[in-house]
């Protein structure tokens, strides 16, 4: 059973980690996410859900704004091959969450660590990071060496690679 926002908020106070979260309408979009910005300060995410051919899966945080080239990024990713969406049940099964809530949040749920962490070097220049915790209902504010830390304690080293432009 994935984590609940509530746990997910439970496990990064045991950890020391303090966050601040905004409740709002659902979210599907980085466009529609757009007209929170006077709000909420900081990094804003966009995160994709990819697998390459032999099923390995990876979870991309990059800048709300940036471009990735889905058909280059398996050569900065470590992919075998080209890469692609991965299926809705895959998400859930591993980070558990729906299509339009994918976050970085997500890997509390990857107890096997089967995904790839791969946070853009850009987004990391940002002192705050916002992402949703684990629903589209909300946007969760984390500092960069504390989201790091919630990264580690969950059993991923994430990969800081410059994989956006």
């Amino acid at each position: 059973m994935p984590k609940t926002p509530d746990e997910l908020f439970a496990f990064l106070d045991g950890l020391g980690i303090s966050v601040s979260t905004i409740r709002h309408p659902p979210l599907f979009t980085v466009a529609e996410s757009q007209s929170l910005r006077g709000e909420i300060a900081g990094g804003h995410t966009k995160n994709l859900f990819l697998k390459d051919r032999k099923d390995a899966c990876f979870l991309v945080t990059v800048e709300e704004e940036a471009v990735v080239d889905l058909k280059t990024i398996h050569n900065l990713i470590g992919a075998s091959g080209r890469v692609s969406f991965g299926k809705p049940d895959l998400l859930m099964e591993l980070l558990g969450v729906l299509p339009g809530a994918v976050t970085v949040f997500g890997a509390i749920n990857d107890s096997q660590g089967r995904v790839k962490i791969v946070l853009d070097e850009g987004l990391m220049r940002e002192e705050t990071i916002n992402a949703h915790p684990l629903t589209n209902e909300a946007t969760t504010s984390i500092r960069r060496d504390d989201l790091l830390a919630f990264l580690e304690a969950t059993g991923h080293r994430p990969h800081i690679l410059k994989v956006a432009s």
